[in-house]
């Protein structure tokens, strides 16, 4: 169990702590690189990253909040400045804080819980386990029972998160400097953006409870894609309580034969991607955590509280600089980032550099053959945007690109990421093509999607 620290001389006393731990650290590698070198100066720097990867990893999961997002954020992506024989721990260790993240006590959580619910525990539920069975960033899930026999979830907020996720975002700028020794050359900019934007979204429970449920009705009988729905009465600005899934952790279905992974890599793609394109809303935290495969076979989506609802015309921008990439026509595709604002007005990058940036950036989606994913081909795209050292980053720099296509890059990034983790594989640019240009479903789990939106009417 931990104590969470709220205020922000608190949270900011722990990074700044750790940085000053850090530059002790580095200059002690300044000097044994001088007095050893060689080999012995390369195990010194390895073992230091990975003190520093420990040591970060459990301030921020005691913190919570959005220094623990950032640390679930970086255990989707393979970073390629770690080196090869430790990236995965890196990952293993990051994704403690997804899914073994130190819990809070319920003798702390236990007042949120009932004054959300108005009336003590036992009235609303008629079993309460209160081990939580999983511990995140904003709040605590915990398995119940109701009256009826239901089995439940029930989300309960931490105490004083509110307060320790606006510190946070007060303190972005030392986070930021924080973490330069541990991930030299990264830059967490796109990371400290999206949880300024998005991050406050996620504090207000009954906003995603009605998203959840609305959800839930929509897939409602669908043959691959499950969303469990709410329990309306009982939920609250800080509780949600939904209907309990059973299935297995995104960490078990790693460890399955190639077609199920392969299978569920793809309803992940078709859900987090494909949705932007059909219904015009997608969920925008794609990570290993939010997702489970249940015993009859289909995928449950988990965690709705960053949410993004599209204008159609930002969509059809969408569409239309996906066309014009796919086919090759620079000119076009500048063209459309022009109009969308992804290009700010006198912007010297070239019609050229823009469609060999988008190539790089996502070339899953350009390539007409079955590929499998690895974290290195996720990583590596993901470090043409990120790394400061890329030539395509020092292009786009200074260009700005609009709030809700950077929330579908993010999206985007973050699939793959998981899908890499699977080692999924598909011809997704044949996928991709059902929704881009409404062709015929290239895969069998494509035609009983098509078969499910044509009874209810949906659009391709």
């Amino acid at each position: 169990m931990v104590d969470m620290p709220t205020s922000r001389l608190a949270r900011s006393g722990k990074l700044g702590k750790f940085a000053a731990q850090q530059a002790v650290r580095n200059a002690r590698l300044r000097f044994d690189r001088f007095a050893n070198g060689g080999e012995a100066d390369r195990q010194a720097a390895d073992a230091a990253l990975l003190r520093g990867v420990d040591e970060l990893v459990g301030i921020l999961g005691s913190m919570k909040g959005a220094a623990m997002k950032v640390g679930q954020m970086l255990s989707v992506i393979d970073i390629e400045m770690i080196p090869r024989s430790h990236r995965e721990r890196f990952r293993t260790r990051f994704a403690a804080l997804r899914d073994r993240a130190p819990s809070v006590s319920f003798e702390r959580m236990r007042p949120v819980l009932e004054e959300d619910l108005g009336r003590p525990l036992g009235d609303a539920f008629a079993e309460f386990d209160t081990e939580p069975v999983a511990a995140a960033s904003i709040g605590q899930v915990y398995r119940a029972r109701l009256p009826d026999g239901r089995a439940v979830a029930v989300k309960v907020q931490y105490a004083g998160i509110a307060r320790a996720v606006r510190a946070d975002l007060k303190n972005l700028a030392l986070l930021l400097k924080m973490s330069k020794p541990v991930f030299p050359g990264f830059s967490a900019d796109a990371f400290m953006d999206e949880l300024r934007l998005h991050l406050e979204e996620e504090l207000d429970y009954l906003h995603e409870a009605a998203t959840q449920q609305e959800l839930s009705r929509f897939y409602a009988g669908h043959p691959a894609i499950m969303v469990p729905d709410t329990v309306s009465e009982l939920c609250g600005p800080r509780v949600l309580v939904t209907e309990y899934v059973d299935g297995a952790r995104f960490d078990d279905v790693c460890s399955q034969p190639a077609a199920v992974r392969d299978r569920v890599g793809e309803i992940v793609f078709r859900f987090y991607i494909g949705a932007l394109f059909r219904d015009l809303r997608f969920n925008g935290d794609p990570h290993p955590g939010n997702v489970l495969l249940t015993p009859d076979g289909r995928v449950a989506f988990l965690d709705f509280g960053l949410f993004k609802r599209m204008r159609r015309d930002a969509v059809e921008l969408e569409r239309e600089g996906l066309r014009a990439a796919m086919e090759g026509r620079a000119e076009a595709l500048r063209d459309v980032m022009c109009r969308s604002g992804a290009l700010r007005a006198g912007s010297v990058v070239t019609a050229a550099e823009l469609l060999e940036y988008v190539y790089d950036a996502s070339p899953w989606t350009f390539d007409d053959e079955r590929l499998t994913m690895t974290t290195e081909i996720a990583g590596g795209a993901f470090m043409v945007v990120a790394d400061p050292r890329s030539r395509d980053f020092d292009r786009m720099r200074r260009e700005d690109l609009p709030p809700e296509h950077f929330f579908s890059r993010r999206a985007d990034f973050y699939t793959f990421g998981m899908l890499g983790q699977l080692g999924a594989t598909a011809n997704w640019h044949r996928i991709a093509r059902e929704w881009v240009y409404g062709d015929p479903p290239a895969t069998e789990l494509g035609a009983l999607d098509a078969a499910w939106r044509a009874r209810h009417h949906l659009g391709p």
